[in-house]
């Protein structure tokens, strides 16, 4: 079995995957850039998901609902993935507390805001981060 479904299967409870999340996720391993539109419950999150799971480092995502990021952050921790979230709703102390979880190499999904992916001490932060993956789960946020 391919690692992919290994981890598709371990992390998510899934024997098989959607239409098109192969190709993206195989595509994304290639190291080639990736616009996916797929329908809501299409599985877009798996697709950058799986391959945060795949190797060292940190996969950004920029997603525009705090509630959304809380709902993504919640269910991976509860399958044991690293994840976070930085946005405006953060805490001082939950905040140090992720910074210090990022240095420590803890975290392997990392979502933030539109807004706090183009903060000038955010994009220091995130130089200093050994990044393998940005996904932009909503397309509006390009703009």
């Amino acid at each position: 079995m391919d690692r992919p479904r290994l981890i598709l299967q371990r992390y998510f409870g899934h024997t098989a995957f959607k239409p098109y999340q192969r190709e993206v996720i195989r595509d994304l391993l290639a190291g080639r850039d990736v616009l996916a539109v797929l329908a809501t419950g299409g599985g877009k999150s798996l697709c950058y998901q799986v391959p945060a799971l795949i190797g060292d480092g940190v996969t950004l995502v920029v997603s525009p609902l705090i509630a959304l990021m809380k709902d993504q952050v919640d269910d991976l921790q509860a399958r044991g993935i690293g994840a976070e979230a930085l946005n405006s709703s953060g805490s001082y102390t939950a905040t140090r507390r992720i910074l210090s979880d990022l240095d420590e190499n803890q975290v392997q999904i990392l979502y933030v805001s539109p807004e706090k992916a183009v903060d000038g001490d955010f994009l220091t932060l995130l130089a200093s981060l050994p990044v393998t993956l940005i996904a932009v789960d909503e397309a509006h946020c390009i703009s």
